[in-house]
């Protein structure tokens, strides 16, 4: 096979000649381009049939076409009217023929395809499969398909098609891709896709003391390890005997081949190259004009049972077995058999997951430390037993909590929620708060020492990931009319105008506005549901809560009434924006025509996760740092915006206690909703597909027809995994220290989550083309930023929400004989009380400075401040630390990666070395007679195995 013309990267694709390379003819099959369809169809033998119903009348049938296959080398009139009469002569058993090979191939099929992964001739593989519905009246898209294929074909790309009448609907053809040899050789040396040149000869000192009480949750080592361990270099075709090449057939893994199949169909034009249209290419167009309607790899065996064939390798059922099972989850996962079957890129995300659980075990821990802390200590609670005892709490009078409806209510009418709140608001808050900003910093720097093992076991170390994402997107080259000249390919390609730019990105800032404003109009119509609906339960509660409620009576007040019904309708909009806000960032970014699919991606990240931060976040920011600061005090209380809705107060337990709740419904539900979307929808919909596969085995319901009604897991499907993972990420560090347990329940949501994705993965989901990743991506920035966020998100909540300080404060500094501030009681309310009292810091009316902070009130401020600048400092200051003491590489990896890189070098060395001598002495031979003397005329392999 001969490159002719092309070059090596760009869009440009490498034709081939299938005369130099391709003998098909041994297999019985002539490659053409059928007329009907556009795609390669095996020329069917004419050699005797063996099946016993139709013996007599094939070998009669293969008679007469051999007598006639001579008639039709002579050209006179005899020898023509003869060969006509002896066609209508034969009419009969031509009809015969035709319903015995279709019986035939339906039998082959049955045999060769239901749970093969082959050619019909079983040594072919198939590394792609290209699906249409065969419509008469698109003669458009049959034109398509005929130059789409034959393009295929010149590039050297083999196909075979199915025909719709062996389809399960009668409507699907299939055509099934196989690069040869050559073809992938070609295309691994442009990708520079990294291949074995020798067995790594450094000692694995991985083993760690009492290894033994690992091994119940260890795996099988030929799934955890499916491939020996070798030092890799790029492939160069021209010095394919310097690599480990012991079976070309299998040299390449099935990923790697599909990897290469897509880089050709996303690259291969469409139309005529005289036709000078160099923008009609790539499979994506034909998927998007419905030319094809799916284009992917097949798995390679049913997830349930072993291929029956002995050349499959059955990875996904090991998968399945192994890893997508729930009742495994407390097993490690097989992430090499993950990268070797899907791809970098899903391999480094379940990684990054795996990781990230496994990080939230300890953080778990302490968090219900902590709160076990604060239930042992329930009892010693000396605050919560003044408000509940009837000396003290009894006789503290408070003024009411809105106007006109709300009476004047009793401190121990609070009494539970006080022992409630303590639950979450004591000592062990701090510490926790503290603990999960060292935390958060030991994650991400453990992450990037994994991330680079793993970069350089999956030989991603020095992969740019610019440099495969530079094809330019079919959107872009449809809608950008204007060309200018590549200085770096010196070729015209489209472009988009600044002007067209900036109106665009001018246009999706607005939009993205629009939609934050819309947020933050939800979050205001929520909080004037409370102003307005905790007036309604506190006139209904006041006179008698317990008559109708004997069992939660006691524990339900109108502020915890208020505040759970308002999380409820606040997660049921979150629901509602978060559908709306997918659509509106796909539409956003692709309003501004990114360029490269990386581009795309990054810009995507940025909005999806802007949106979701402001929806999910923005009602937990305003119960923690906004609700209860700015109320006022009797006789100048603040109001909403001028109206008649006074502002909302705390709960008598602290503002902290309805963090908790805001923060357990919203987490919780957004978890348990999130599973059933991603476990049932995928079910349901895939259902009917599964039990026609199960039910029928032995039908023509062959291996493309099952992959080609699975979903698509495409790079979204990615994304939104990452999302999820991200938002949950920012539920456990921001608002962590108003509920030590959210690690606990990410901990369990997680464990579900790897199963249920893996689970999709294995059986929901169609075999997504591999792609190389050699990180997260810009996901790594974002959580960085939220790691940085957290740290002051928490200590604030310690000293602004949590009652934590005030109190710390009031034992150490005063007396406890002081109280809260009282106030007479305000004009509009006509009671026989003249006095109550209410939260905050103020002198008494009748003081020379009535109602102006006092002194306990700028104290506490100043330890409040205090505690926020210590607490940050000794965060930031820990997190440099371990960055600083917890290298990004680790030593040995470090070491491995220098060793490989020499050893490179000095093989590559050598081994131009010994072609030059084997060069030089066969020149020497060829000049004189005698035989030289320096360079003896060694066989080639004994060279190059010497130097080897």
């Amino acid at each position: 096979m001969h490159r002719i013309t092309g070059r090596a990267g760009g869009d440009s694709l490498i034709e081939m000649s299938p005369t130099d390379s391709f003998n098909d003819d041994a297999n019985g099959y002539h490659l053409h381009v059928s007329s009907t369809t556009g795609s390669l169809q095996p020329e069917q033998s004419p050699s005797p049939l063996t099946a016993d119903v139709c013996v007599e009348t094939c070998d009669s049938l293969n008679t007469s076409l051999a007598s006639l296959a001579q008639s039709e080398h002579s050209d006179s009139p005899q020898h023509e009217s003869e060969t006509l009469e002896r066609i209508e002569a034969l009419t009969g058993l031509w009809r015969k023929r035709a319903q015995f090979l279709k019986f035939r191939s339906r039998i082959d099929k049955q045999q060769h395809s239901k749970d093969s992964v082959f050619f019909r001739d079983g040594v072919r593989r198939i590394d792609f499969v290209l699906s249409y519905l065969d419509d008469k009246d698109g003669e458009r898209k049959q034109e398509r398909r005929k130059m789409y294929e034959a393009n295929l074909v010149n590039v050297g790309l083999e196909l075979e098609t199915e025909d719709k009448s062996e389809s399960d609907d009668g409507k699907t053809c299939f055509v099934k891709i196989h690069a040869p040899w050559e073809v992938l050789a070609t295309y691994a040396d442009v990708l520079k896709i990294k291949v074995p040149f020798k067995v790594n000869d450094i000692p694995d000192d991985s083993d760690m003391p009492m290894n033994w009480l690992s091994t119940p949750f260890r795996l099988p080592e030929h799934i955890m390890h499916p491939e020996p361990d070798y030092f890799t270099a790029p492939f160069d075709k021209s010095k394919s005997d310097f690599f480990l090449i012991d079976d070309k057939a299998t040299f390449f893994p099935p990923s790697v081949r599909n990897r290469i199949v897509y880089y050709i169909l996303s690259r291969c034009s469409y139309f005529k190259d005289e036709c000078g249209v160099k923008d009609k290419k790539g499979i994506k167009r034909l998927l998007n004009n419905c030319t094809y309607t799916a284009a992917f790899p097949l798995h390679d065996s049913r997830y349930w049972t072993k291929a029956k064939d002995a050349n499959c390798e059955s990875e996904r059922y090991h998968l399945h077995k192994h890893w997508a099972r729930f009742f495994c989850f407390y097993k490690e996962q097989p992430l090499n058999l993950i990268r070797k079957y899907y791809g970098e890129k899903i391999g480094i995300y379940f990684a990054w997951l795996g990781f990230y659980t496994e990080m939230l075990l300890f953080a778990a821990i302490v968090g219900s430390l902590c709160f076990v802390y604060g239930f042992l200590t329930f009892d010693n609670n000396q605050w919560s037993k003044d408000i509940c005892s009837a000396e003290i709490g009894g006789n503290i009078v408070m003024c009411p909590l809105c106007d006109k409806k709300c009476g004047y209510w009793k401190l121990n009418s609070t009494c539970n929620s006080s022992w409630q709140s303590h639950l979450f608001d004591n000592v062990g808050t701090v510490f926790f708060a503290i603990f999960m900003a060292i935390w958060v910093t030991l994650f991400l720097e453990f992450w990037k020492r994994r991330q680079a093992r793993l970069e350089y076991e999956w030989d991603l170390v020095d992969f740019e990931e610019e440099q495969q994402q530079l094809q330019l997107r079919p959107e872009y080259e449809t809608k950008c009319t204007n060309r200018k000249l590549n200085r770096i390919t010196q070729e015209m390609e489209p472009y988009l105008s600044i002007t067209s730019k900036c109106a665009r990105t001018c246009l999706s800032g607005a939009t993205v506005l629009l939609w934050i404003s819309l947020i933050i109009a939800c979050i205001i119509g929520v909080i004037a549901y409370r102003l307005a609906v905790y007036a309604a339960f506190a006139s209904i509660m006041k006179d008698n809560p317990t008559s109708n409620l004997h069992v939660v009576g006691p524990y339900i007040t109108p502020q915890l009434a208020t505040s759970v019904t308002a999380s409820c309708i606040n997660f049921v909009i979150i629901m509602i924006l978060n559908l709306m806000y997918e659509r509106v960032a796909v539409w956003i970014t692709d309003m501004e025509i990114p360029k490269t699919h990386l581009e795309y991606e990054n810009k995507l990240t940025v909005k999806m996760f802007l949106f979701q931060f402001v929806n999910y976040y923005s009602s937990c920011f305003y119960v923690a740092f906004f609700k209860g600061k700015f109320v006022g005090y009797p006789g100048e209380y603040a109001y909403m915006f001028g109206s008649t809705l006074r502002n909302e107060e705390c709960d008598p337990g602290g503002c902290l206690i309805e963090l908790t709740t805001q923060l357990v419904i919203v987490m919780t539900g957004k978890q348990v909703w999130g599973n059933i979307q991603e476990a049932l929808v995928p079910w349901m919909m895939n259902w009917w597909g599964s039990r026609k596969a199960r039910n029928h085995p032995e039908s023509l319901y062959s291996r493309w027809e099952q992959d080609h009604d699975l979903q698509g897991f495409g790079q979204l499907g990615l994304f939104y995994e990452y999302l999820e993972m991200v938002i949950q990420f920012g539920f456990i560090t921001l608002f962590v220290a108003s509920f030590p347990l959210a690690p606990l329940l990410a901990l369990i949501n997680n464990i579900i989550e790897v199963r249920v994705d893996a689970w999709k993965l294995t059986t929901q989901f169609r075999r997504p083309v591999a792609a190389k990743a050699h990180s997260i991506g810009a996901w790594e920035e974002i959580l960085n930023g939220v790691a940085v966020l957290s740290v002051v998100t928490n200590a604030f909540i310690v000293a602004f929400t949590s009652d934590m300080i005030p109190r710390l404060v009031y034992m150490y500094a005063y007396h406890p004989d002081g109280g809260p501030d009282d106030d007479e009681n305000p004009s509009w309310f006509n009671s026989s009380i003249d006095t109550c009292r209410y939260r905050d810091y103020r002198y008494p009316s009748g003081h020379e400075k009535q109602y102006s902070h006092t002194m306990q009130f700028w104290h506490i401020l100043a330890a409040k401040l205090a505690f926020i600048i210590i607490m940050e400092h000794v965060a930031f200051l820990v997190k440099f630390f371990v960055a600083w003491m917890i290298p990004d590489i680790p030593s040995d990896v470090r070491a491995r990666v220098k060793r490989e890189r020499y050893l490179v070098q000095e093989y590559l060395h050598n081994y131009e070395v010994e072609k030059l001598k084997i060069q030089l002495s066969q020149d020497v031979h060829e000049e004189c007679n005698c035989s030289p003397m320096i360079y003896p005329c060694l066989p080639k392999h004994e060279v190059l195995s010497e130097c080897l």
